[in-house]
């Protein structure tokens, strides 16, 4: 008998370590540790957010410490983000990001965006997605353009511009002057001749950074104008919405409205954005915090400032030269 109690204590025991900290190997359980996100399980377990919300009854992204969540799908049902790709492609679910879907369909976001024409960020619930690696093919009427110049209209992206017109996107972008891939219905592109004149910059004469127009005019001035509309909004922990953010939702539901997809948390972010040398408006400032590594970032506002969701203060303008910012500035990263 004595020997049963024993072996019945060392089976519980052994049960009670699987569910302490990571996903249990048998039952794919995991317990939500400090500065954890959808997002981040949905990267490490390769499954998509809704997956997580829809097999734990998740009405929101929002999740808590010592939270036990399932991380596999339940008997019956089908994991989303390991979908392969079908004749049919992907069928956007709600909470799906450009960034998501490449990620599983191991390709960029450039190639997606591409690959079904995408001149922006933005996705619907519904929405039908290529996810072959089979270049599409160029549209079967080609607008009108010039010998030497081309309008861009509504749908354009620079691989199909420079498909039908013999070029290379580094050669277009070169002449064109362009920094990202990134265009607008009724700009006009030179299709030859040497490299563009640069576009003028505005240097502040305080220490600040350079500042400089650049991409598209509007999207910048949208996110700068959507980032002020939520001054004030207080700090949540893994707040997502205007009822209250953290820093990185506050970054992600910003950038979203302004038809750009970004990662939810601030190292995946940092991981999936192009590094410059100083910050330009609607570009992110980010810094090392409370942990090693990127852990706060906010977007540029220009003349040193930069909008952000501070945890005493919540959604506040800061100045990047006070001693605070300053020691723990990183660098600075964009996404255009």
């Amino acid at each position: 008998m004595k020997k049963q109690i024993l072996t019945v204590a060392a089976t519980a025991g052994i049960l009670f370590t699987s569910f302490n900290g990571s996903a249990s190997a048998h039952e794919k359980v995991y317990t939500v540790q400090s500065g954890d996100s959808l997002w981040k399980l949905s990267n490490t377990y390769n499954v998509a957010v809704n997956d997580l919300q829809k097999w734990n009854d998740l009405s929101n992204s929002t999740i808590y410490v010592n939270q036990k969540l399932s991380v596999q799908a339940p008997h019956g049902h089908s994991n989303t983000a390991a979908q392969s790709a079908s004749v049919d492609g992907y069928i956007v679910k709600s909470g799906d990001t450009l960034w998501g879907i490449a990620k599983s369909n191991g390709m960029s976001i450039s190639t997606l965006k591409s690959l079904n024409r995408l001149s922006s960020d933005v996705l619907y619930p519904g929405q039908k997605l290529k996810v072959s690696d089979t270049a599409a093919q160029p549209a079967s009427v080609v607008p009108a353009s010039t010998s030497n110049t081309y309008t861009v209209r509504s749908g354009d992206n620079l691989s199909t511009i420079a498909s039908r017109h013999q070029q290379t996107v580094s050669k277009l972008k070169s002449i064109n002057n362009l920094k990202s891939d990134l265009i607008f219905p009724g700009q006009v592109l030179r299709l030859s001749g040497t490299v563009a004149t640069p576009i003028a910059t505005k240097v502040s004469t305080a220490s600040a950074p350079v500042v400089a127009t650049y991409g598209s005019t509007s999207q910048v001035n949208r996110l700068i104008a959507e980032s002020k509309k939520y001054l004030g909004v207080p700090y949540v922990w893994a707040g997502s919405s205007p009822s209250g953010f953290d820093c990185s939702g506050f970054l992600n539901y910003v950038y979203n409205k302004a038809g750009i997809s970004i990662p939810r948390t601030v190292s995946s972010i940092w991981d999936a954005t192009k590094s410059v040398s100083s910050p330009r408006v609607g570009d992110l400032v980010f810094y090392e915090t409370y942990k090693t590594g990127p852990s706060h970032a906010g977007i540029y506002l220009g003349n040193g400032k930069f909008i952000h969701a501070g945890s005493s203060r919540g959604v506040e303008i800061s100045d990047m030269n006070n001693s605070y910012w300053k020691a723990r500035y990183l660098g600075a990263k964009t996404t255009f």
